[in-house]
């Protein structure tokens, strides 16, 4: 009865635990980490696109710098050519007015050149169309001509036909020779001025050209003068 006596222990949860078990709660974060990771490897594996291998990220890299750097290229380009558009633009605007104005300046002298030819003595010879005037000369071995014509009742249709010259002079083997030039289209309302030159035979020496408006080569006579060569 009065042997020694054993040490008394107190748990302080009203109960023994087991020795090696461990705690609950550490069990439970666990599991619950455990569980975490398995979602997110479910959600990457279902759901998410999946993950690139090194080589696979490098080449992605790689599309992506060059598809940015074309981008940029582009972008440059497209500057550019908004700036020219621009230029373009101003020139286009400056040659339009250049434009009007040099049609103004045609309509006046038109107008002018009309006035003068109202001046100018009515042909001799009358006709259809009038041979108002005429300077003829040789230069070159070409005859250099300029007539104005004028229709003496101008209406709204044009007339239509040929000029025809026929150049009398000398030459080596004749004393008189006449040489017929090529026809010269025409198609005038009131008036016109027909400059040009044409070449006579080599040795040729002109005196003077007769000038004949015909409908069609060869055909009915408009107006016909005579002028010297000078």
């Amino acid at each position: 009865m009065f042997g020694r006596s054993k040490p008394v222990v107190l748990e302080s949860y009203g109960h023994r635990r087991k020795r090696g078990r461990p705690p609950r709660w550490l069990v439970l974060l666990l599991s619950g980490v455990a569980v975490g990771v398995a979602g997110v490897l479910v959600v990457q594996e279902r759901y998410l696109p999946p993950r690139l291998s090194a080589s696979e990220s490098s080449k992605l890299r790689t599309a992506y710098d060059t598809t940015e750097a074309e981008r940029k290229r582009l972008q440059e380009a497209l500057g550019e050519a908004e700036r020219k558009l621009a230029t373009t633009t101003t020139q286009n605007k400056a040659l339009q007015d250049e434009l009007a104005g040099s049609r103004t300046r045609i309509e006046r002298l038109n107008q002018d050149l009309a006035t003068t030819v109202e001046a100018l003595p009515p042909d001799p010879r009358g006709g259809t169309v009038e041979v108002r005037a005429g300077k003829f000369t040789v230069r070159g071995g070409s005859l250099v001509y300029d007539v104005v014509l004028a229709r003496d009742r101008a209406g709204n249709k044009p007339t239509t036909g040929v000029l025809q010259l026929q150049v009398v002079g000398s030459s080596a083997k004749s004393p008189q020779a006449t040489v017929a030039l090529k026809p010269v289209p025409l198609s005038f309302t009131s008036h016109e001025v027909v400059s040009g030159s044409q070449p006579l035979p080599e040795g040729f020496k002109a005196r003077e050209a007769t000038v004949q408006v015909l409908d069609r080569p060869a055909g009915r006579a408009l107006g016909m003068r005579v002028m010297l060569v000078k």
